[in-house]
């Protein structure tokens, strides 16, 4: 079971009073917090200020301030930068190949109404795991709407199945970039972590997906739009309601007015590309339960179950096998790659300064005072790491700040933590970084607007569920503890 905190001494000693460093953290975060929600700044200017802010609060002199958050900023964007720009590359082909229509339409294809909401939870959840949040809810809206309509059911009953599969991925299980910025800012094993997602991951998706759903859907009774009828063929499943779904890469068939259907690559194949990253870094933490370090076996599979390697392989597979099936040339395949890379740039830069963010916090010795703090009041750190994430959340919207922040804060907890129970702290922060999503969330507003909901009506659905996630999470983490 994991300990209550305990003082690490292996961090950086207090550079003043626990009065000025705690008046530091909390100007920080404040700055922090103002700088996103009332000024509208960008949140790597803001964690960059609020860095440098906290350091002089703290009284450090300013060029230590700086070395302080680059060398944060430069060890977090290389642990994590390259794996989230591989893991956009491999998004994106996903996408642009039919991949994702593919796969959307064989699992939906192949269910009846009861366990239609049950599918589209799958369904969100296998998205979700290449892809980022918005990118993913921009493919499956098409599908969500269509299913609706076809099966009369609310857009809700459908939709927050499909949503929670996909948040939930976004904030529990890498490559995501949260979950990725918290292993790298904790050191945490990334297969056991992986694992360990995955396993929470599950039941919540079921809680706040198809049995949330039940009630959403009173709560909430939206028709879906009629949109998309031009580009989508609706066609009844073999085991009742189903699409061929559409999107720009491609359309199905056996419709009035519908388009051509383009050459996709195939379910099976599909599927398969889309688990191998899972299955290769997963492979590593099995080596390293198994075997022994410097068995040929063991050595193999710790180098592609690597991040890094992991993900290399999946996109150059990828390639092959999603470029290839979709009959996309060399030129096309690499013009997908490369337009897959600007829309993560802003994502790199809130996850790197948010490790120069942390950086400070560890050199200046607020994390060591929080840690003592905790430890007097006999707080668990897995539950002080949701709390500070859901503060941070709530107040700046950002699931992938509330995560970094958190992270960095929790750093001195760590000598006092084995394996498993670190990547069961990445996983309670990553929960709390979920948090009940409201209007300081674009999140909330992207769903809004695609489901044609009002402020109060999509608190209900989408505010709730990212709740139901947020607390399910965290109770599965806790019992994990107890077993771990």
């Amino acid at each position: 079971m994991l300990p209550t905190l305990v003082l690490a001494a292996e961090q950086a000693a207090p550079v003043a009073s626990g009065g000025r460093l705690i008046t530091a953290a909390v100007v920080g975060i404040v700055a922090l917090v103002v700088l996103i929600t009332q000024f509208s700044l960008h949140p790597f200017l803001a964690l960059t200020i609020g860095s440098l802010l906290v350091a002089a609060v703290a009284g450090v002199p300013m060029t230590d301030a700086v070395e302080s958050f680059t060398t944060g900023f430069g060890e977090t964007a290389a642990s994590v930068g390259t794996l989230i720009a591989l893991g956009a590359m491999f998004g994106k082909l996903l996408a642009d190949s039919g991949g994702a229509d593919r796969l959307v339409d064989g699992i939906v294809a192949r269910s009846g109404p009861r366990t239609l909401p049950w599918a589209m939870a799958l369904v969100g959840a296998l998205i979700g795991l290449p892809m980022f949040f918005e990118i993913g809810l921009v493919i499956l809206m098409p599908v969500i709407f269509l299913v609706a309509r076809r099966a009369q059911l609310s857009v809700i009953a459908v939709g927050i199945p499909a949503l929670a599969g996909l948040s939930a991925m976004h904030g529990l299980v890498p490559p995501h970039p949260g979950p990725l910025a918290a292993i790298g800012v904790l050191n945490a094993d990334l297969g056991i972590t992986l694992a360990l997602g995955v396993l929470v991951a599950i039941p919540v998706v079921a809680v706040a997906g198809p049995v949330f759903a039940r009630f959403a859907a009173r709560w909430v009774d939206v028709a879906p739009p009629a949109l998309f009828d031009a580009k989508v063929a609706v066609t009844a499943g073999s085991g009742g309601s189903g699409t061929d779904a559409g999107s720009d890469s491609g359309t199905g068939s056996d419709g009035v007015g519908a388009e051509p259907e383009r050459r996709r690559p195939s379910f099976a194949i599909t599927l398969a590309t889309v688990l191998l990253p899972v299955v290769l870094m997963m492979a590593r933490a099995v080596a390293d339960v198994v075997s022994t370090k410097g068995e040929p076996v063991h050595d193999a599979l710790h180098l592609i179950g690597t991040p890094l390697v992991a993900l290399l392989i999946s996109v150059i597979v990828a390639m092959f096998t999603l470029g290839g099936g979709a009959g996309m040339g060399r030129k096309a395949v690499t013009a997908t790659l490369e337009a897959s890379l600007p829309a993560i740039a802003g994502i790199v830069l809130i996850v790197a300064a948010g490790g120069g963010f942390k950086q400070t916090l560890v050199d200046t010795g607020i994390g060591q005072l929080i840690a003592s703090w905790a430890t007097g009041a006999g707080i668990s750190a897995l539950l002080l790491g949701w709390l500070v994430a859901v503060a941070i959340r709530l107040a700046t919207g950002s699931a992938t700040v509330a995560t970094v922040t958190a992270a960095g804060i929790m750093v001195p907890l760590l000598p006092t933590l084995d394996a498993g129970q670190t990547s069961l702290l990445v996983l309670a922060i990553g929960a709390g970084s979920l948090f009940f999503s409201h209007v300081n969330d674009a999140g909330f507003w992207l769903v809004k607007e695609y489901f044609g909901l009002t402020v109060v009506q999509n608190v209900k659905a989408w505010s709730i569920m990212e709740t139901v996630i947020s607390v399910t999470g965290l109770i599965l983490v806790l019992l994990l503890d107890l077993v771990v």
